[in-house]
């Protein structure tokens, strides 16, 4: 696939159990299996706070960017292949916030703005306010610029959020 007929797509992921890094490397191997869907660029992995339910391990949080053809992906498909790789490494969707082996959220598909009730909203809903997204996010495009104006730097100045080497700490 080249640049031109490709959409950039910003995944976060997200595991606190089991083998977290390898939780993370198995969801994007299982990803780069379909058509149409290329890794092209891997944050950093990060040790994270839990946010809501603090009783919990640590999370691994990552954001790869992917090109994703558009031809044969629509955002809903996209997200519907998100959920069925979750399904094949046994995420369990229990509490809000609760522990998991992987967690997939589409944050950005190119410049679209979605909002199809509670199946999909893009960009992410909490993308803005999450230094576990946003500072990954500035890591591997700190040019990128979210669909209201946005940008990522100007996102991460405006929440209050700690890192001391790859942990992010935030309230």
């Amino acid at each position: 696939m080249t640049d031109i007929q490709t959409v950039k797509v910003y995944v976060s992921l997200g595991s606190n159990i089991g083998d977290t890094e390898d939780n993370l490397n198995q969801a994007v191997a299982r990803l780069e299996k379909y058509d149409g869907i290329d890794p092209e660029v891997w944050s950093e992995t990060y040790e994270t706070e839990p946010q809501g339910l603090k009783d919990q391990p640590w999370f691994s949080n990552q954001i790869v960017r992917f090109a994703v053809d558009p031809e044969l992906w629509s955002a809903e498909g996209f997200l519907s292949t998100l959920q069925a790789v979750e399904g094949q490494m046994d995420r369990v969707r229990g509490e809000v916030n609760g522990p998991r082996t992987i967690d997939l959220d589409i944050v950005l598909f190119g410049d679209r703005v979605i909002n199809s009730g509670e199946y999909l909203t893009v960009p992410h809903p909490r993308a803005l306010d999450r230094a576990f997204v946003l500072h990954p996010l500035a890591e591997i495009d700190p040019e990128l610029v979210f669909p209201d104006g946005t940008t990522v730097v100007e996102a991460l100045n405006r929440i209050t959020y700690r890192i001391d080497g790859k942990r992010i700490y935030q309230d």
